[in-house]
C-alpha cells in the first residue's frame, strides 16, 4: 500500500478519503468500484473507533419505528437486506423476542412489529408472532417467569462489526483502493483557497507524506470537528458525541438463539441482550460526553445502569464479577442547528465547504452503503469527478460465501477460510487456540499480519479477532504470544513485542470490571 502510495507521486488522486471506520471504508468501496483512483488514510487503525463497538445489529431500528421515523426505517431496512446479500458470511438473521409483561404489550408490539414486516418487503428476514407464555419461555428460558404474559418474536440482522470493516477494506483494495491505517492527516494542502490535497504522517515509519487530491472526503466520525477545524479554523462544531457502552456475559445468561429487546428502560432507550460469538452482549447507554477520545472509558454508573435493567428480565441477575468484558462508543450525533448542509438526507448529513472539502457524518453501520453513494454522488455534483454510476448494490463484499455454518470455525473469513486452514495444516501448531477461553487459533493471527494490514497486538486482539471484547482477562493473558507471533511476521525485535505486550495491558485495563 505504501509503495502504492509513493508510485502516485505528484499525480492527483481523485479520491482522498480521511477517516478508516465504517463511513470511510463505504466511501472507498464505492469510489474505488466506480473507477476513481482511491486513498484512504485512518490515523489508528481501521474501524478502531465507534465502528468496532456497536451493538453488532444490522438492523431497520424499532426504536426509530417508535419514534415515528418512517424514512429512516425503510431505508435501512432496505440496506439491511443488500447488506446481508452481499456479505453473507458476517450477517445472519436473529431472532429477538419482546417479553409482555403487561396485557397491551402483545397486542401493541405485535401490530408494530407487523408494520415492520410489512416495511421490509421481499428483503425481509421472517415474519414476526405472537408467543404463548409458554414458548416465549421455550426459547429463553432465563426469562424472568413472574408476570410473564407471552412476548412478540421478530426478526433483524447481526454481524460482527470490526470483520465487515476489514471485509471492505479488502474490497477496496480489490477495486484498486489504496488504504493505509496508521496515517494522521494532520494539515490539509490547500491552492487559491481551495483543497489540493493533504499532508501526511505515517505513524510506523515516522515518514512525512504530501498527497494530491481532486476531491477530499471528511469521514471521521466523531473527530469530524477536528477536520473541520483544520480546514477552517473557528467554525462552529457539528458533532455532538454521545457514549454507549456495552457489556458482554457468558452466554448461560441467556442460552439458546434468540436475543431480547427490552422496549423501555428507564433513560427511554431500548436494550438489547444479544447472542454473539458465544458470548451475550448486553446494550446500551445513551451519555453526552465533552471530550472526544480514542478509547472512551465506560463510567460505573453506565454498568450499573445496563445490570440493573437487564436484572429485572433474567431469574439469574448479572453482578460486576460476571462481566467478561466491557467496551463503550462514541455515536457522531449531528446537531441539528448546522447550516452549511449541501445535503441532509435521514440521518447522516453531507455538507460542502467553501473550500470544497465535502465532510460525511452521522448515520449507523446498517447505513453504510447508502451513505457511501450519497458522498461520491456529491463528490460527482459539487467537485468535479466524471459522472459514474453507483456499483455497490449487487458488488459482493471481500469473503461473500454462498453457504455459510455460522456454528462452524473461521465462518466469518468466508471465503478465505481455506486459506487459514491450509496455513494450520502446513504447521499444526498454528491449528493451536490463542487461549482455552477464546475460539481463536494462531493461523488467524499469522493471517492477520499477512493479508490484513494488523500492525500491533491491539490490531490482532480487538479488530482481527474479537478477543478482548468476548474476555478481556483472556485477550491479556495470550499478549505475549500474539505478540510473538506478529514480530515474526512483522521483522520486530524483542523490545517491540515487550512494549506491544505492555501497551495492550494498559489499554485492556478499561475493558476489565
Amino acid at each position: 500500500m505504501l509503495q502504492a502510495l509513493e508510485a502516485q507521486g505528484d499525480k492527483p488522486w481523485d479520491c482522498l478519503i480521511i477517516g478508516g471506520g465504517a463511513t470511510g471504508l463505504g466511501v472507498a468501496v464505492d469510489a474505488a468500484s466506480r473507477g476513481f483512483s482511491t486513498l484512504l488514510l485512518e490515523q489508528y487503525d481501521f474501524a478502531k473507533g465507534t465502528s468496532s463497538r456497536s451493538t453488532k445489529l444490522v438492523h431497520g431500528g424499532v426504536r426509530y419505528l417508535q419514534q415515528g421515523n418512517i424514512k429512516l426505517v425503510m431505508e435501512a431496512l432496505h440496506e439491511r437486506g443488500i447488506l446481508r446479500r452481499n456479505a453473507p458470511h458476517l450477517v445472519k438473521d436473529q431472532s429477538f423476542i419482546v417479553p409482555n409483561y403487561k396485557w397491551w404489550e402483545g397486542p401493541y408490539y405485535g401490530l408494530g412489529l407487523k408494520v415492520y414486516d410489512w416495511m421490509s418487503g421481499k428483503l425481509g428476514l421472517g415474519p414476526s408472532r405472537l408467543l404463548s407464555r409458554e414458548e416465549t419461555l421455550e426459547l429463553a428460558p432465563t426469562l424472568d417467569a413472574e408476570g410473564l404474559r407471552g412476548g412478540v418474536l421478530y426478526h433483524d440482522g447481526q454481524f460482527d462489526d470490526a470483520r465487515l470493516a476489514i471485509s471492505l477494506a479488502m474490497t477496496a483494495a480489490g477495486q484498486g483502493g489504496v488504504l493505509l491505517n496508521y496515517c494522521q492527516v494532520d494539515r490539509l494542502l490547500k491552492e487559491e483557497g481551495k483543497i489540493s490535497g493533504v499532508q501526511v504522517v505515517d505513524g510506523i515509519s515516522g515518514q512525512t507524506y504530501t498527497v494530491k487530491a481532486g476531491t477530499v472526503i471528511n469521514a471521521t466520525g466523531v473527530f469530524t470537528d477536528n477536520i473541520l477545524q483544520m480546514d477552517e479554523p473557528g467554525t462552529a462544531p457539528i458533532i455532538a458525541p454521545s457514549q454507549g457502552v456495552h457489556i458482554v456475559l457468558d452466554k448461560h445468561f441467556l442460552p439458546g438463539e434468540a436475543a431480547i429487546l427490552v422496549p423501555h428502560t428507564d433513560d427511554g432507550r431500548v436494550l438489547f441482550a444479544v447472542p454473539w460469538h458465544d458470548k451475550i452482549i448486553i446494550g446500551t447507554t445513551d451519555t453526552p460526553v465533552q471530550e472526544v477520545s480514542a478509547e472512551p472509558q465506560a463510567l460505573p454508573k453506565e454498568v450499573d445502569f445496563i445490570l440493573q435493567q437487564i436484572s429485572r428480565y433474567l431469574t439469574k441477575p448479572p453482578s460486576r464479577t460476571d462481566i467478561r468484558s466491557i467496551f463503550a462508543g462514541l455515536r457522531p450525533l449531528v446537531k441539528s442547528s448546522s447550516k452549511r448542509t449541501a445535503e441532509l438526507s435521514r440521518d447522516h448529513l453531507i455538507t460542502v465547504a467553501s473550500s470544497g472539502l465535502i465532510t460525511v457524518t452521522g448515520g449507523k453501520w446498517t447505513t453504510y452503503r447508502r451513505m457511501a453513494e450519497d458522498t461520491v454522488n456529491t463528490a460527482i455534483t459539487k467537485g468535479g469527478l466524471p459522472d459514474r454510476p453507483c456499483r455497490t448494490m449487487e458488488l459482493p463484499i471481500h469473503g461473500s460465501s454462498p453457504s455459510v455454518d455460522f456454528h462452524a470455525p473461521l465462518y466469518y473469513y468466508g471465503s478465505d477460510t481455506p486459506a487459514i486452514r491450509a496455513l494450520a495444516a502446513a504447521d499444526p501448531s498454528l491449528g493451536q487456540l490463542l487461549h482455552s477461553r477464546l475460539p481463536y487459533i494462531r493461523a488467524e493471527i499469522i493471517w492477520a499480519a499477512r493479508e490484513e494490514l494488523c500492525m500491533t497486538v491491539e490490531d490482532a486482539l480487538s479488530r482481527r479477532t474479537r478477543a478482548l471484547l468476548l474476555d478481556a482477562a483472556a485477550a491479556v493473558e495470550c499478549a505475549p504470544l500474539v505478540a510473538e507471533l506478529l514480530a515474526g511476521e512483522l521483522g520486530r525485535d524483542a523490545a517491540w513485542q515487550a512494549r506491544q505486550v505492555e501497551e495492550f495491558r494498559t489499554l485492556s485495563s478499561h475493558y476489565l470490571p
